[in-house]
């Protein structure tokens, strides 16, 4: 039993190591690209989209395209994407590289790839990404988030959500649970679009200039889809 555990093991670390190379070559201004692809994508689909009072009441907005899973019993997941928080004053800040990432267990096989969208509802959720990291669940408690322009949380389970998340993967568009998935900032990423040093708060804040289109773009997309 444990040889073939093992086997199986083996068999998902290379389904998955591949798949997460091809993401670590991603440049981050392409990974920006395709940020704003995705929320634009997501919030233009037919009665699918992530409801606006949501987005309207949002303290972060995270995107990340094109997240791998691969796995066959023992699996895991990778994704590169950005992060904007709303300001004091409701506005969205310049985003933050962040990557993600998670472990899963079950009868799996084959390597997926899923865009994810993270909507964070209360300031807690923000300020753990802002030291650095957390995790959905134990840092913050999260849930699959509701579908649909005028769709509500209903359940007690989804009203105590600090974070909801959502899935798209072959055109479809529902909540996804990632406990236990953790949110980093993604440092080297930040370093070369804003400089050497630039601290996750202080792009939040607005002490940077000379931002690349691509990532400008993904800020006013949100002030766009959050201001109807």
């Amino acid at each position: 039993m444990f040889k073939a555990l093992r086997r199986c093991s083996l068999v998902a670390l290379a389904l998955l190591l591949p798949a997460m190379a091809v993401h670590a070559e991603d440049p981050p201004l392409e990974r920006a690209q395709n940020a704003v692809r995705v929320l634009r994508e997501v919030m233009q689909a037919p009665d699918k989209a992530i409801p606006q009072d949501l987005l309207k009441n949002a303290k972060a907005i995270a995107v990340i395209p094109d997240m791998v899973k691969a796995g066959l019993i023992f699996g895991g997941r990778r994704g590169e994407g950005l992060i904007s928080v709303k300001g004091a004053d409701g506005t969205w800040s310049n985003p933050s590289f962040i990557t993600l990432t998670g472990g899963s267990v079950g009868f799996q096989a084959g390597v997926s790839s899923t865009d994810v969208v993270l909507v964070f509802r209360t300031q807690r959720g923000v300020d753990s990404i802002v030291n650095g990291k957390f995790t959905m669940g134990a840092d913050a408690a999260a849930a699959a988030g509701p579908v649909g322009r005028t769709a509500s949380a209903s359940t007690d389970a989804q009203m105590k959500a600090e974070i909801y998340s959502y899935s798209r993967s072959r055109g479809l568009f529902a909540g996804v649970a990632l406990d236990g998935s953790v949110l980093r900032i993604d440092y080297d990423a930040n370093a070369s679009i804003y400089g050497a040093g630039v601290t996750p708060r202080r792009i939040f804040e607005g002490g940077v200039g000379n931002v690349p289109g691509p990532v400008v773009d993904f800020r006013d997309q949100l002030e766009e889809y959050t201001s109807h």
